[in-house]
């Protein structure tokens, strides 16, 4: 599979557990490694033939500024299953990283990453 890769998608969301987080909001960055069959776009030169990754992009921020939920592992999971919508997509990897993650020791970023495939999709 071809991949086509959008890091560092940022969208201000209030998803956590904590009332603060549901109340202030904070940024989360998302990085979404889309797979793919691009053999056919190229030849034809065809958008139509291939994921059109800044409508992806639209939807995925759409999500992370959308309806909160608890955990980051949710939000990982809602995010692939935009991913998977678009006909092209095969699997996609998707990395929700929440910098401002309320931890009381010094930090550069948290994580959750995961991968997902249609049924029948890509080993």
């Amino acid at each position: 599979m071809d991949r086509i890769t959008l890091s560092g998608l940022r969208g201000r969301g209030l998803h956590g557990v904590y009332p603060r987080e549901r109340v202030e909001g904070q940024t989360f960055v998302v990085d979404a490694a889309l797979e793919l069959d691009t053999r056919a776009a190229a030849r034809g030169d065809d958008l139509a033939r291939t994921a059109d990754y800044g409508a992806v992009a639209e939807k995925l921020v759409a999500v992370i500024e959308g309806e909160p939920c608890n955990l980051i592992e949710t939000l990982a999971a809602r995010l692939a299953e935009i991913c998977l919508a678009d006909p092209a997509v095969q699997a996609v990897e998707i990395t929700v990283h929440k910098p401002d993650a309320p931890i009381t020791v010094p930090f550069d970023d948290v994580t959750v990453s995961i991968r997902r495939e249609k049924p029948g999709g890509a080993a």
